[in-house]
């Protein structure tokens, strides 16, 4: 019944828009790479399931619901400071974090960057540069690498660069997954606009619904970008011990079994989803783990 038809004197409740914890996490299956290995212990999974919940919450905010998105966002931090205040926390996916804060685990910094970035998606929605974009992931995904070094108990500075790069390498390849979705349902476009020109791809053609030779070259260049990001996961997951290492391992190689599904379709990542396949996966994290060589040729446009 409309609001304006319920009856005298009643008040309708009105649902809370916050994004529920269970349909967040219900949402960890269908990530390029596993959010929590079984084989990890309890703690740790638990803490990489409080972070992954709650980076999900923040992205849920600023890209799907119809509610008011800075209020909402607005709310979470008003939780993270009850959270980091010792106070009871109103949200459960900042409340998850509770274990790992009080641990030392979790910093405030990267949390409160994960935040900024929903905001900064409401008032950007395009990107000039590469540096531009990579400025953006600062606060859209490697904050998540920091949180996990933090719950490996590795958060050093020299691995906090490597984590970066394997973040950002990551946030591009979910920016080229998604170059349909993101321009049709949210009007957002993340390939850089020097980049489109270089390549001679319009926004027009990014509406179609398969991609020319033009946009497969960009989507070829800018998946070559993030395959050198992914470089530094092989020093990274080295420097992590124990079963620990195949998780870190595991996050990258979700990114280069996504990119090896772009390639697979020649690029066209308008007219295909290009997950990642479970034995692709496996095979890179092998080659992470391992040091197996990669012998897969860069964009001949890349580097220049």
């Amino acid at each position: 019944m409309p609001p304006s038809l319920a009856p005298a004197g009643r008040v309708r409740p009105s649902a809370d828009p916050m994004p529920a914890l269970d349909a967040v996490l219900a949402k960890a299956g269908s990530e390029n790479f596993p959010v929590a290995l079984g084989i990890l212990p309890r703690r740790l999974r638990a803490e990489l399931m409080a972070i992954y919940g709650f980076a999900r919450l923040v992205d849920d905010i600023g890209d799907e619901t119809a509610a008011d998105r800075f209020a909402l966002l607005d709310r979470v931090d008003a939780a993270l400071d009850a959270l980091f205040a010792g106070k009871d926390v109103d949200i459960r996916a900042v409340a998850a974090l509770a274990a790992g804060v009080r641990a030392g685990h979790f910093a405030e910094e990267p949390l409160r960057r994960l935040v900024e970035a929903n905001r900064i998606d409401q008032r950007v929605n395009r990107y000039d540069t590469f540096n531009q974009l990579r400025d953006y992931c600062s606060y859209s995904a490697d904050p998540v690498g920091r949180l996990v070094l933090g719950a490996l108990g590795a958060d050093t500075p020299d691995l906090r660069v490597l984590s970066d790069r394997v973040c950002t390498g990551l946030q591009i390849v979910e920016h080229l997954q998604d170059v349909a979705e993101d321009l049709h349902h949210r009007d957002r476009i993340y390939l850089p606009a020097e980049d489109m020109a270089r390549f001679g791809v319009t926004e027009a053609d990014l509406r179609a619904p398969q991609a020319t030779s033009r946009v497969r070259a960009l989507i070829s260049f800018e998946a070559s970008r993030a395959r050198e990001l992914f470089t530094a996961a092989r020093p990274l997951t080295r420097a992590i011990p124990g079963r620990a290492k195949l998780a870190v391992a595991a996050f990258a190689a979700g990114g280069l079994a996504a990119l090896h599904a772009m390639a697979r379709v020649d690029y066209d990542v308008l007219a295909h989803r290009c997950r990642p396949k479970k034995s692709q996966l496996l095979l890179e994290t092998l080659r992470i783990v391992t040091g197996m060589p990669d012998n897969r040729a860069p964009h001949p446009e890349f580097g220049r």
